[in-house]
C-alpha cells in the first residue's frame, strides 16, 4: 500500500497538472458516480491527507480517492482520454484541454461536499506530512492503549496518518525497538522518538522524490530492514526476518533484525526465510 510520501507525490503531480484548469469532462467508473460529470468545474487544488487524496473543484465539491494496495493516478499530456484510460481497472478519468488524469485500481472513490470532507477523512489522526502536524495529539493517541503493540499503534491511521509498513519497520529498527513490544514497554520517550524519525524519513522522501531510508544512492536496496527478508542486516550481519502482526483485516507484516531488535517475533518459528524474489536474482542484493 502506498505510504504517506507516495500519496504526497501523487497529490503534487495531480495539482501541478490540473490546478487552475477547467475540467472538460470526467468519467467516474463506480456505480454511485456513473452519471456524475465534473466538466466545467475548475480544479482548485489537490491535497493529501494521510494516505487519502482530496481533489477540490469549483462549486464546493471534493473528489476523494484512496490508492489502497495497487492504486495510482497518472497525468498524461493530451486533450482527450488516452489508451491508458481504456483499462478495465480504471476507476476515474479527468481531462482538460491539455492534460488527462487517469485513476487506476483506486481502492476508494467518493464525491463529497468540500465542507463535509470529515465524512471521508475525519477519522484520521494528525498527518505526519502536514506542516502543522499536531505532535502532542499524535503522541496522546499512540499512548492511550498502553497494552497494544507499538507497531499496531503506529500503523493505526486513527492515531496518526501516513505511516505504513515501511515507515513503521524502519524507525523501529533505527531505535532498536522490538516490533512486538507494547506501547507501555517502549515508553513515551521512545514512542516520541519513533514518531519524530518517521516524520523525518517521510519529509526527506518527499524532498528527494522517492522513498529513501538509508540515504544511499543504491535505489535497489535503500532500506535497513523493510523488504530485506533473508538478507544480512546492514548493522550486525544477522538475517532480517518478516512476520505478520495484528489481527485481520488489519493484519500487516513487519520486517526486523532479531539481533538488533531484541529477538524474533512471537509467531516466528525460526525457519528459513528466503529473500523476496528469490530465484530471480534479487537474493544477490546486499
Amino acid at each position: 500500500m502506498p505510504e504517506g510520501d507516495a500519496v504526497w507525490r501523487t497529490a503534487r503531480r495531480l495539482h501541478r497538472g490540473l490546478a487552475g484548469q477547467v475540467l472538460l469532462g470526467s468519467d467516474l467508473r463506480v456505480p454511485r458516480l456513473a452519471t456524475t460529470d465534473l466538466g466545467g468545474r475548475r480544479t482548485l487544488e489537490v491535497v493529501p491527507r494521510g494516505k487519502h487524496l482530496l481533489h477540490r473543484v469549483e462549486g464546493g465539491l471534493t473528489l476523494h480517492s484512496h490508492l489502497r494496495m495497487e492504486g495510482s493516478w497518472r497525468v498524461h499530456r493530451g486533450a482527450r482520454p488516452t489508451a491508458a484510460a481504456g483499462r478495465h481497472t480504471v476507476r476515474a478519468v479527468l481531462w482538460t484541454d491539455g492534460q488527462v488524469a487517469v485513476g487506476d485500481s483506486l481502492g476508494m472513490l467518493d464525491l463529497v461536499r468540500t465542507a463535509e470532507e470529515h465524512r471521508v477523512v475525519g477519522h484520521l489522526g494528525p498527518d505526519l506530512l502536514d506542516p502543522g502536524f499536531d505532535r502532542a495529539q499524535a503522541l496522546a493517541n499512540l499512548t492511550r492503549e498502553p497494552g497494544r503493540t507499538v507497531t499496531e499503534a503506529l500503523l493505526d491511521q486513527r492515531n496518526l496518518a501516513g505511516i505504513g509498513t515501511i515507515f513503521a519497520s524502519e524507525p523501529l529498527f533505527l531505535h532498536g525497538v522490538h516490533p512486538w513490544a507494547s506501547v507501555a514497554e517502549v515508553g513515551p520517550d521512545t514512542v516520541a522518538e519513533l514518531v519524530d524519525t518517521a516524520r523525518r524519513l517521510l519529509v526527506t522522501s518527499c524532498r528527494v522524490g522517492r522513498t529513501t531510508i538509508t540515504g544511499r544512492t543504491d535505489l535497489v536496496d535503500d532500506a535497513w530492514v523493510h523488504g530485506r527478508v533473508g538478507l544480512p542486516c546492514k548493522r550486525c550481519g544477522d538475517t532480517v526476518r518478516v512476520a505478520p502482526i495484528g489481527a485481520q483485516p488489519q493484519q500487516r507484516v513487519v520486517f526486523s533484525c532479531p539481533t538488533c531488535q531484541g529477538g524474533r517475533a512471537p509467531t516466528d518459528d525460526g525457519g528459513r526465510q528466503l529473500p523476496l524474489g528469490y530465484g530471480r536474482g534479487d537474493h544477490l542484493r546486499r
